[in-house]
């Protein structure tokens, strides 16, 4: 693994993360807790896409693949461990929301990769 790749992957991921977990903190106090969710998303998607058009320079599609799994993973264990087990939220973490984020953490790097070989 070259160091561009683990920089985009462990670098970018967990920033991503932490954005989306800052914003969740934030938020918090200003929107009802059953729709954090859906308000964070947005805006982590446009993050998301932001630092793979403009950050993330590589053409070559298994980065990309990298990114995915990478960021994926990230995601699913901060937020267990940094969401999950700290808060305890009482009504559980876990519904739509939160397993389209993992998805959309997912394919968003598969689809600016398969843009970016196709352009």
């Amino acid at each position: 693994m070259n160091k561009q790749l683990l920089k985009d992957t462990l670098g970018w991921g967990f920033i991503l993360w932490l954005i989306g977990y800052a914003l969740g903190i934030v938020l918090f106090f200003m929107v009802p807790p059953e729709i954090l969710g859906w308000v964070i998303m947005p805006i982590g998607i446009a993050i998301t896409l932001l630092i793979l058009f403009k950050k993330i320079k590589s053409q070559d599609w298994m980065h990309y693949v990298w990114l995915a799994v990478s960021w994926t993973i990230i995601a699913i264990v901060c937020d267990y461990l940094l969401l999950v087990k700290l808060f305890q939220p009482a009504d559980g973490y876990y519904k739509l929301d939160v397993y389209i984020y993992y998805a959309v953490t997912f394919v968003l790097p598969l689809l600016v990769g398969w843009y970016k070989k196709a352009k």
